[in-house]
């Protein structure tokens, strides 16, 4: 059942951050970040590469808003892309920071978000650019995230990873050219990227929703909304919609995938142990072993 608090009046602060930036210093970040976060019950994964750092972490309202502080004393990561949701119960299991090569792997080198990402589109501004029947939108998101919602009209490119998500530009570069082309993602992070490399193809007119869904369902109301269905969020709150509450959404426990509504009412779904996704690749084995699992939770 969606929850409707006020986001100030849940118990816990989430927030989904990222900067692309130079960061000589990313290693040597990892072990004090970790220490700061765990101090002050933080909890959640922050990514740290020579690109900049991306991350989305939970807590108490005072935490997270010292950490936000902390990580905007750094230089270089002054005017930190930040967005903020509630959540009823702590989302994360855990806190982790951990160093990558890339805050975001598409696996291009020589890629340059600060340098060639496309054109920012506010999101009071973007139903007009969407709803234009001469723009290409294009949703950047993995497929079992697509499936939960998208913006209508979107294409959607059906990748596993977001790795997958070049070949499938390479494949259609010459039908984009000369036309707009809309992109967005959960929180903008992968868009820097993506339009980036659609620019570097050739294309020209490249546009992507600033800080993403999830600016959107926070700014954009109800009903003026091209949104449809809820949008991901790679926590256990699983789903959010509009005004960024949690949504309906629920993982499967065998495949990590999420389901809606009408997924759980598919005989091949069963909590804890299998969905319409993974029924058919699990052994009996496989389940009898999730059906151990549960039983130890449920008795936990």
């Amino acid at each position: 059942m969606t929850t409707t608090l006020p986001i100030d009046n849940y118990p816990y602060r989430v927030a989904a951050l990222y900067r692309f930036t130079s960061l000589p210093d990313w290693q040597a970040m990892r072990e004090p970040l970790f220490d700061f976060c765990a101090e002050r019950g933080i909890k959640g994964t922050l990514l740290l590469a020579h690109e900049g750092v991306n991350g989305t972490v939970a807590g108490s309202h005072e935490a997270i808003e010292e950490l936000i502080a902390h990580l905007e004393s750094f230089p270089a990561l002054s005017g930190i892309d930040v967005k903020y949701s509630g959540a009823l119960e702590m989302p994360f299991h855990r806190m982790k920071v951990r160093l990558k090569r890339e805050i975001v792997t598409m696996g291009v080198e020589d890629i340059d978000p600060l340098r060639d990402a496309g054109t920012y589109v506010e999101p009071q501004d973007w139903n007009a650019l969407i709803a234009d029947p001469d723009t290409v939108v294009i949703d950047t998101r993995n497929e079992y995230e697509v499936a939960l919602g998208t913006f209508k009209r979107a294409l959607d490119p059906q990748t596993d990873s977001f790795r997958e998500f070049p070949a499938w530009v390479d494949a259609r570069t010459e039908d984009l050219r000369g036309r707009k082309v809309a992109m967005f993602c959960t929180g903008g992070i992968r868009c820097e990227k993506a339009t980036a490399y659609v620019r570097s193809l050739g294309v020209e007119d490249v546009f992507h929703l600033k800080g993403g869904i999830l600016k959107y369902l926070e700014e954009v109301p109800d009903n003026e909304s091209l949104w449809e269905g809820e949008c991901f969020v790679f926590d256990e709150r699983v789903s959010v919609v509009h005004g960024l509450h949690e949504g309906e959404a629920e993982l499967c426990r065998a495949c990590r995938q999420p389901l809606t509504a009408a997924d759980r009412q598919s005989p091949l779904y069963v909590y804890g142990i299998s969905c319409h996704r993974c029924h058919d690749t699990r052994t009996d084995e496989d389940r009898a072993r999730y059906a151990g699992r549960k039983r130890e939770v449920e008795l936990a």
